[in-house]
């Protein structure tokens, strides 16, 4: 089987710009001490996600070493997570912390990777579905990690930049429910896609 590009993609992009641990921190940052300041933190941000990539990579390919027959069940659950995101999408208001910010530090960002529960999920999710036909090409799953952790770099780096212009342009209650539906239909579609609904009804 190959990997489904579009919905990964669709879901790369998604998690990695939507407001978590990562971004709003980094948000909070650039609202607060301005982008300069955060230039050590962001490659902390971008290492330490390199490494629970990896960690993830590997778990999720020594389970479907083990267990073939469980990549189907793993595809269920990454969709439910997906769908369970899309609806916290849909209600998100973009808005974060302005004063509550992490140390400028590398190491800040880095040890926040090790404790941020949604980097460890996103990872399982995709290297267990989405990547989970690459499972045993090793410098396959090391380039993902990497790519990976480019695409939060840029995240992060975007809402350093322009964390306050964003965040205050979708408090306008029409343009921030028109970018969480277009999100949200974003991600429903990346979860039917994975759960393999359409190959079985293309089959049938």
């Amino acid at each position: 089987m190959d990997v489904e590009i579009l919905p990964l993609l669709s879901f790369v992009l998604i998690t990695s710009f939507t407001p978590g641990p990562n971004n709003m921190s980094s948000a909070s940052m650039g609202v607060n001490h301005g982008y300069r300041r955060t230039l050590l933190f962001l490659p902390g941000i971008a290492s330490g996600f390199v490494l629970v990539m990896l960690i993830c990579a590997y778990l999720a390919g020594t389970l479907l070493a083990v267990m073939p027959r469980a990549q189907r069940y793993l595809r269920w659950a990454g969709a439910a997570y997906i769908l369970w995101l899309a609806i916290r999408i849909l209600w998100a208001n973009w808005s974060g912390p302005r004063s509550e910010a992490p140390a400028l530090s590398f190491a800040g960002g880095f040890f926040l990777q090790l404790v941020n529960p949604k980097v460890a999920v996103y990872g399982l999710t995709l290297y267990s579905t989405f990547l989970a036909p690459i499972s045993s090409r090793l410098g396959l799953l090391a380039l993902s990690a990497f790519v990976f952790a480019a695409a939060a770099f840029a995240a992060t780096s975007t809402w350093a930049l322009f964390g306050a212009a964003i965040r205050n342009g979708l408090r306008r209650e029409p343009v921030r429910k028109a970018v969480n539906i277009c999100l949200c239909l974003l991600l429903v579609y990346a979860a039917i896609d994975l759960s393999g609904i359409p190959a079985l009804i293309g089959a049938g």
